[in-house]
């Protein structure tokens, strides 16, 4: 049997838009790949115009490649089928105000071609899942800023999708509201659901993924898994238990002699936020 594609497979991934100036193009994404496998929650950071939204857009086929490929689960991404098995969230979803939590959840799953009881059912595990709900029969022109994009990650989730795009979730939210969306990916990650999530709040990136892509004028500077990335190459570190400081003094020829236990060893840990800046501020006298 053969092993089942990744989630997402960016490949080389150039896109061009039309400028009025001398009729020149610009490049806002160049040469990116990526791959993120089935249950992982990767995530794509870089400054304002770095290509972060526009390589979303090129994986859900709202834009045509100028080259190179974008596939998900296998199947190219300008084709229709394959976004049935994708939830999306915008950076900024809107919703028709005067409908409900429950009835925007409905009518988003009629979309979908849900219908009866069953789509009843996925409203009210949504909304509990999103903890929304005791506010199911709430306008949602009254619903606050992390209630919206609780509401409008549900709407994400209604048709059971396998992959999940969200584009910076937690914008504009409040750090209560934060912590919630981050639960929230908690969640999603235990149920296998990849999740696929551009932000800049490094912060909780470094918190939620398991690999990081870091892009940087449309292109990819830096790319792994987020433990290996914020590793310092040049350093080691050496954790004891129950060491005394005589011999912590004389670590390297008393550690075994003393009696010491060796937690772990291994190499120290940067933060996400100083890989980010070193590696888009290298080289670019920014």
């Amino acid at each position: 049997m053969a092993d089942a594609p990744p989630a997402v497979e960016i490949r080389n991934l150039v896109k061009d838009f039309a400028t009025s100036f001398r009729r020149r193009r610009l490049r806002a994404v160049d040469g990116v790949s990526l791959m993120i496998g089935a249950g992982e929650v990767y995530g794509l950071i870089g400054p304002n115009g770095s290509g972060k939204s526009t390589t979303m857009k090129a994986l859900l086929g709202l834009v045509v490649p100028t080259a190179g490929s974008c596939a998900i689960f296998g199947k190219d991404s300008l084709r229709v089928d394959s976004r049935q098995e994708v939830g999306y969230l915008p950076e900024n979803p809107y919703f028709y105000k005067h409908l409900t939590g429950a009835e925007t959840l409905r009518f988003y799953g009629r979309l979908c071609g849900m219908g009866g009881r069953v789509l009843e059912a996925r409203i009210g595990e949504l909304l509990e899942l999103v903890d929304l709900t005791d506010a199911r029969d709430r306008r949602v022109g009254a619903y606050s800023k992390g209630m919206l994009q609780r509401v409008g990650l549900a709407q994400a989730l209604v048709q059971d999708p396998r992959l999940v795009i969200l584009d910076e979730p937690t914008a504009g939210v409040d750090p209560i509201g934060s912590r919630q969306i981050r639960d929230l990916i908690f969640k999603l990650r235990e149920r296998g659901i990849t999740v696929f999530l551009c932000s800049h709040l490094l912060e909780q990136v470094q918190e939620v993924c398991d690999r990081v892509g870091i892009i940087f004028q449309g292109k990819m500077v830096r790319e792994g898994r987020l433990e290996e990335l914020i590793a310092i190459e040049d350093q080691t570190e050496v954790v004891l238990r129950d060491a005394s400081p005589e011999l912590v003094a004389r670590i390297e020829a008393m550690a075994v002699e003393g009696g010491a236990g060796v937690v772990r060893s291994g190499r120290p840990k940067t933060t996400l936020e100083r890989l980010f800046l070193r590696e888009t501020m290298k080289g670019g006298g920014q």
